[in-house]
């Protein structure tokens, strides 16, 4: 998300930075560049020339260059610039004084919909909110089966009539059956086309009308650019849109999406889709997001992903051990998944201040590895995993060939265990000691 215009920012600034003093000429300068790193990640032209002008407006004052550090001034009137552009502050779900709460979601064929209606149900899930799913995609072959999987997958019930070819009547009955069952969200999933016609709005309207929806996002393909814009205006010029999910911002898009719609529309942002799974589901905060585009990195949804995959009974018992300083391969096995329940792994690197830096130089973090070590320790026994002093040489050929894998491998991993335990047992004893503990241990 946004490697390719967090790279050219930061170059941009890294150049900024290095000047003692600014005038307004080398910021227009700058900022010129910056415009136009804001076009090449499809920024909406003309959001990309009002976030430019108000920079410059804020920018040439007294009160930034005459400051000990003026490239640093600029890159914070740009971050204060992103934030309003983006929303300003963040616009959580909220459930509203009725039950259920009734959520209408609506967009395109191809933007993520249908997923992104399960990804909203295992984020309600996870907040301790009963949700039902209204399989009212007809059109799209499939969808209802998609739709009916993926609550399998999350543990949200569906609600599905296939006798039926009114959408309208499945919406009516999922409300009814929402209201007996007590769920506090009903999310209804309807039709999308290829674009925006009359047939597919008069079937929202029925909807609409039907279910009374007390919000209506609209979900948008994050890859579409500056394209997203006349599709968001489009949607509103015809239904009142509560707020956008923006999907697929994890794959190769240049971002400009998140940059132009809020802005050219007024629509607020909820959610971002940035991946595959049905965890993949941010909520839209601006100023973090602001943060990462300029290489800031973003620790609180760093914090967050942590607290969300963590399961507190397995951390109590693996302090336990720790305590006994029993951290055998089961435990390294146990902390290898909790790190790929996460997310990718270059995602949760970017969110660390500096250290985007590194990877849109051109490094890469390969997640094949992840998937090798762990293969490497499923190839184990139990026993093995838990008394890795046993693994001697002909033990070590066998998980090699279980693992796919060669014996230097296997060494490695092995090496790498016990690295991990010297260090837990170091950050035990400056415990004890009142030395702070190691980070991440």
């Amino acid at each position: 998300m946004f490697e390719q215009l967090t790279g050219r920012l930061e170059e941009i600034f890294r150049r900024l930075r290095g000047q003692g003093v600014l005038t307004p000429e080398n910021i227009r300068e700058t900022l010129r560049e910056v415009r136009r790193a804001l076009l090449e990640a499809d920024v909406h032209y003309e959001v990309a020339r009002g976030i430019v002008r108000e920079v410059e407006r804020r920018a040439v004052g007294e009160e930034v260059l005459r400051s000990l550090s003026p490239g640093q001034q600029v890159i914070r009137v740009v971050h204060e610039v992103l934030v309003e552009t983006l929303g300003g502050k963040a616009r959580p779900l909220e459930a509203s004084g009725e039950l259920p709460t009734r959520l209408l979601v609506v967009g395109l064929q191809g933007s993520g919909k249908t997923t992104f209606a399960a990804k909203l149900g295992q984020h309600l899930k996870e907040r301790k909110q009963i949700s039902l799913l209204a399989a009212c995609d007809l059109a799209r072959p499939a969808a209802v089966e998609q739709l009916e999987s993926l609550g399998r997958s999350i543990g949200v019930k569906v609600h599905v009539d296939r006798a039926s070819g009114d959408p309208v009547l499945v919406a009516t009955a999922a409300l009814k059956a929402a209201k007996e069952s007590a769920a506090d969200f009903l999310i209804v999933d309807t039709a999308g086309r290829l674009h925006v016609d009359a047939d597919l709005m008069e079937q929202l309207r029925r909807v609409r009308e039907a279910v009374a929806p007390h919000q209506t996002i609209l979900v948008l393909d994050g890859m579409a650019g500056q394209e997203a814009v006349p599709v968001a205006a489009a949607f509103k010029e015809q239904m009142p849109i509560d707020g956008l999910a923006l999907t697929k911002m994890d794959g190769d898009a240049r971002g400009g999406a998140a940059l132009s719609v809020r802005a050219a529309t007024g629509i607020p942002i909820f959610f971002l889709g940035t991946g595959e799974k049905t965890s993949a589901l941010e909520i839209f905060h601006p100023d973090r997001l602001a943060s990462r585009i300029l290489g800031m990195g973003d620790l609180l949804s760093l914090v967050e992903k942590v607290q969300a995959s963590a399961d507190l009974e397995r951390a109590r018992k693996m302090q336990e051990r720790l305590e006994r300083r029993q951290f055998t391969l089961e435990d390294f096995l146990e902390q290898l998944r909790q790190v790929k329940r996460m997310g990718p792994l270059e995602d949760l690197v970017r969110m660390i201040p500096g250290a985007s830096k590194a990877l849109v130089g051109g490094a890469s973090l390969d997640e094949r590895q992840i998937g090798k070590v762990e293969a490497i320790l499923q190839s184990m026994t139990p026993r093995e995993r838990e008394r890795p002093e046993t693994i001697d040489g002909s033990r070590r050929r066998r998980i090699a060939q279980g693992s796919g894998t060669v014996v230097q491998d296997v060494n490695r991993v092995l090496r790498d265990y016990q690295l991990m335990r010297r260090l837990l047992q170091q950050a035990r004893k400056g415990k004890r000691r009142g030395m702070p503990r190691l980070g991440g241990f």
